[in-house]
């Protein structure tokens, strides 16, 4: 049977990425204590047959921390004696603590991986509840594991008897053999004894591994609407995802109308300008019936385009950054201008129509709306 949430749903969705990511931010990696267990005790047993070809060297090196030669000075023996038995344990530490800790790193990367979790560190206040410690204690993985406990001593002491009833005829012919055969018949008897032991912990090691692994899987697993959820946190909400949909449609479709709006530069009377933020083209015929209608109009690389235009075709430019954002911002290509920019545009347009003509005058001064005065973000510019 599934596993449920405090609402009831079950948990029947596998682990999204983000989950599993979040637990490992948190230190919740599969682990199995009792592979640890195997993995250190095989690895130290090998150890130390590994490291029986040199105890005789050790063991005279050992012995040597407590020879006193005739040379040694009584006042300097302490130091002496003192620095070479930290070289000693030193080298033992070494010697021992490295393969261990290559054993240890080594079984975790094969069971869980590797993972550096600082948040695991943090001080959690419920480790220290009376009420969570009781619980935890009564609990069915406390159940598990006490289960798991004996079992691990109930079959470590059957293999040992095992091995005990097996060399049990030997074991009492020993009193009728010499040292020597007694001493070979233990040298002979530890290796089966560990070994019958380390095959029991392997066993462990690998039931506790998979129902680990099984636990595991099934705390990451998730509800539907826990997947739903994620899904609205990571890709957003449909309506939020829908607009922006919308928004880049329109924005692809205005560029690309802009595109084909340079197409028809031609007809332009003049261009209105940010200086270069920005560019307008105006169709406007002296006695036309109606407003002046926008040619083209874009910002960056399409108003550089339009300026360029503009050039090659000898179209007068005005530059006026307020009006130029207010025509952008409030009008449509192919359409008349907005109302309120009549007098604004007007004045331009007189001016460029004097100016085409060979005049030679400064600039007049545009009064834009304040409700169309805009930034280069569309944003009205607020008084000061």
């Amino acid at each position: 049977m599934a596993e449920e949430n405090q609402d009831g749903q079950e948990k029947t969705e596998e682990p999204s990425q983000r989950k599993i990511d979040k637990y490992k931010e948190d230190g919740k990696v599969l682990n199995s204590k009792e592979m640890f267990v195997f993995t250190g005790i095989a690895g130290a047993f090998l150890l130390m047959y590994a490291l029986s070809f040199s105890f005789r060297a050790l063991l005279f090196e050992w012995g040597d921390l407590f020879v006193l030669s005739g040379n040694d000075k009584l006042e300097d023996l302490p130091a002496t004696k003192s620095l070479q038995a930290l070289i000693f344990i030193t080298k033992i530490s070494l010697l021992v603590g490295i393969p261990m800790l290559i054993i240890v790193l080594a079984t975790q990367f094969a069971v869980g991986g590797i993972n550096f979790a600082p948040k695991a560190l943090a001080f959690k206040s419920n480790r220290i509840n009376p009420l969570s410690g009781f619980k935890r204690m009564f609990s069915l993985k406390s159940l598990v594991e006490l289960g798991k406990a004996l079992l691990k001593v109930g079959s470590l002491f059957a293999s040992a008897i095992g091995v005990i009833y097996y060399l049990l005829p030997q074991m009492l012919r020993i009193t009728d053999g010499s040292l020597k055969s007694g001493l070979e018949l233990t040298r002979s008897s530890f290796p089966l004894l560990i070994g019958a032991l380390l095959v029991c912990l392997m066993i462990i090691a690998a039931l506790d591994y998979f129902y680990q692994r099984y636990e595991h899987i099934k705390s990451l697993r998730m509800t539907k609407q826990e997947v739903k959820d994620e899904y609205k946190q990571t890709e957003g909400s449909p309506e939020v995802r829908a607009k922006i949909r919308r928004l880049q449609m329109e924005s692809a479709t205005k560029s690309a109308k802009q595109q084909e709006a340079l197409q028809n530069m031609g007809e332009a009377t003049a261009i209105i300008t940010n200086p270069t933020h920005f560019a307008i083209a105006l169709k406007y015929d002296v006695g036309q019936v109606g407003a002046p209608k926008i040619i083209a109009m874009g910002k960056g690389l399409i108003a550089k385009r339009i300026m360029e235009i503009g050039i090659e075709k000898n179209i007068t430019s005005f530059r006026s950054p307020l009006l130029a954002r207010a025509l952008f911002f409030t009008g449509e290509i192919g359409e008349e201008i907005s109302e309120k920019l009549y007098n604004a545009v007007a004045v331009a347009l007189a001016y460029v129509y004097k100016l085409d003509r060979g005049e030679d005058l400064d600039a007049p001064d545009i009064d834009v709306p304040e409700d169309l005065r805009f930034n280069e973000n569309g944003t009205i510019l607020k008084e000061n």
